[in-house]
C-alpha cells in the first residue's frame, strides 16, 4: 500500500494514529562524541581549529581563516551570476517577506500610576545574530530570506552566515540570498565547527548572541550544547503537512500538496482528513498515478508509506478536533469556508486558507515565515518571527509615595520568605508617616 488508510471509527484508530505521528530525533552517543570533541577545539583553538575541520569535512585547502570569509564582491558575483528570472524571484519574495514581518515589530511602552510610579517595558533588537545555511544538495535560498530579514525587520545590527562549501563550490543563490537580505557576512563554514565558532567566537567568526536555521544530526546536536551560551531558535524536526478537505476540491491538487511535503526527506509526514470515504479513495488514486511523475519518487514513497496517512472522519467537526491533537507545522484547510473553522483550530503552526492556497506559495514567497514548529511543537511553539530577534527588559520607576507604598507589600511578603535584607531594603523607603 502506497499510504496509511485510516477511519476514525475503527477500534484501533487512537493507536494506530499514534504509532505514526510518534518521531522523536535519535540520539547517537558517536554523534554526540564528535560534536563535543570539536566544539571544545573550537572553543579553545579557534580559527586553528576551524580551518582543520574545514579541510578535512568539506575537502578545502584552506591555509588562512580570511579565505573562509566571502566579501561583499563575491556575493555581488553571485547576484549577476544567477538568471533574471531567480533574480527577479528572489527579490519579490524578499519584499513580501519584508513586508509581511514589517507588521511584526513591537514598541516599548509604558504607562504611570496615581502614585507617580513608572512601569513598562524596553524592546531591545539583538546586537548580532548566525544563521545556518545548510550547503551543497540541501540549500535552501528561501530560507536564507527567511532567517535574515525577520532580523534585518528588528534592528539586528550585524547578521552573520555560515554555510559550508565543498569542494569550495559556493552555491549562488545562496548567496544571491544573502545579498539581497543584506547579510553583513558570509563564512564558508558549516557542521559542528560553524555552529562551535558562533557560540564562542573567533577571530574570524564572531560570537554571536542567538544561532537560527536547520542543518544535519550534527549541527541539530551542536545547537543543542551550545544552548545556554546562545540562544538558539528551536531543534526542528521532519516536514510535516495536515490537509483538511470536505470532498470538493481536485484531488490531483490534494495528491500533489502532500506530495509537496513528502519529498523532503524519509521521515516527513504527510496527512490527509476528510468526511468522504469516496473522496479519499479518489485521492489515493490519484496518488497511484501522480507518484512515478515525480523525480523525488523514491523519498517520497517512502515517506507516504512510512508515516503518511488518509484518514476518512465523521465530520468537519472531527477533522477539527485531529488539527488540534496533531499540531501540525503546515495546514491546508481545504473546504468552502475556512474561515469558520479558524476560531477552533488552536495548534498550528502555518494555517492555508481554502482551496487555492497551497503549502508551497508558504514556503516560498506569500510573506509568513516559513521556518516552524514541527513534531507537535505548535502546542506552544510560533514561527520564526521579527519577536524572536528582540528581547524585553522591565522598566520600574519608583515615585516617594510608590515606593513607600509597594515598600510595604514587599516587606510582608520578603519576611514570609525570612529574606531580612529584602525587606529591610524595601522598608528603608517606607514613608514616616506610614509605617
Amino acid at each position: 500500500m502506497l499510504i496509511n488508510r485510516l477511519n476514525t471509527s475503527d477500534d484501533d484508530f487512537d493507536s494506530k494514529l499514534s504509532a505514526l505521528l510518534a518521531w522523536e530525533e535519535e540520539t547517537n552517543d558517536g554523534v554526540n562524541k564528535v560534536v563535543r570533541g570539536v566544539l571544545n577545539e573550537v572553543r579553545k583553538r579557534g580559527d586553528e581549529a576551524l580551518i582543520e575541520y574545514t579541510n578535512q569535512f568539506d575537502r578545502r585547502s584552506v591555509v588562512d581563516a580570511q579565505e573562509l570569509v566571502l566579501g561583499e564582491e563575491e556575493l555581488a558575483a553571485s547576484l549577476a551570476a544567477i538568471s533574471p528570472d531567480q533574480r527577479q524571484a528572489l527579490e519579490q519574495a524578499a519584499e513580501r517577506i519584508r513586508v509581511y514581518h514589517q507588521h511584526q515589530t513591537q514598541d516599548s511602552w509604558q504607562y504611570t500610576e496615581d502614585s507617580g510610579t513608572v512601569l513598562g517595558q524596553k524592546v531591545t533588537p539583538l546586537d548580532r545574530v548566525g544563521v545556518y545555511v545548510p550547503g551543497g544538495k540541501a540549500a535552501y535560498p528561501s530560507s536564507v530570506l527567511m532567517a535574515v530579514i525577520p532580523a534585518k525587520v528588528a534592528g539586528v545590527e550585524e547578521v552573520v552566515v555560515v554555510t559550508p562549501t565543498p569542494d569550495g563550490l559556493v552555491n549562488d543563490m545562496v548567496l544571491a540570498a544573502a545579498a539581497i537580505a543584506g547579510v553583513d557576512r558570509v563564512v564558508t563554514v558549516g557542521g559542528a565547527q560553524a555552529i562551535a565558532a558562533l557560540a564562542y567566537g573567533t577571530d574570524t567568526v564572531p560570537k554571536v548572541d542567538k544561532i537560527v536555521g536547520p542543518g544535519n544530526i550534527y549541527v541539530a546536536t551542536a545547537k543543542r550544547e551550545v544552548f545556554g551560551v546562545v540562544d538558539i531558535d528551536m531543534i526542528a524536526g521532519p516536514s510535516e503537512i495536515l490537509i483538511v478537505c470536505d470532498g470538493n476540491t481536485n484531488p490531483d491538487w490534494v495528491a500533489m500538496d502532500l506530495f509537496s511535503q513528502a519529498e523532503h526527506d524519509e521521515d516527513a509526514q504527510a496527512i490527509l482528513v476528510a468526511p468522504s470515504e469516496e473522496f479519499v479513495e479518489r485521492v489515493y488514486q490519484s496518488i497511484e498515478a501522480l507518484l512515478p511523475t515525480l523525480q523525488r519518487e523514491a523519498i517520497a514513497k517512502q515517506s507516504l508509506a512510512k508515516r503518511g496517512a488518509l484518514i476518512v472522519a465523521k465530520n468537519i467537526e472531527e477533522c477539527v478536533d485531529l488539527i488540534n491533537h496533531i499540531a501540525p507545522e503546515h495546514l491546508e484547510l481545504s473546504v468552502d469556508d475556512p474561515e469558520s473553522l479558524v476560531p477552533a483550530i488552536r495548534h498550528a503552526g502555518a494555517i492555508f486558507m481554502g482551496r487555492y492556497t497551497s503549502e508551497a506559495l508558504g514556503d516560498y514567497c506569500a510573506g509568513p515565515n516559513h521556518v516552524l514548529p514541527t513534531s507537535g511543537t505548535a502546542r506552544f511553539s510560533s514561527p520564526l518571527g521579527v519577536y524572536d530577534y528582540v528581547k524585553r527588559s522591565s522598566i520600574i520607576s519608583c515615585s516617594p509615595a510608590g515606593a513607600s507604598e509597594l515598600g510595604k507589600i514587599a516587606s510582608v511578603l520578603a519576611r514570609g520568605e525570612s529574606l531580612e535584607a529584602h525587606a529591610r531594603s524595601a522598608e528603608y523607603r517606607i514613608a514616616e508617616d506610614e509605617k
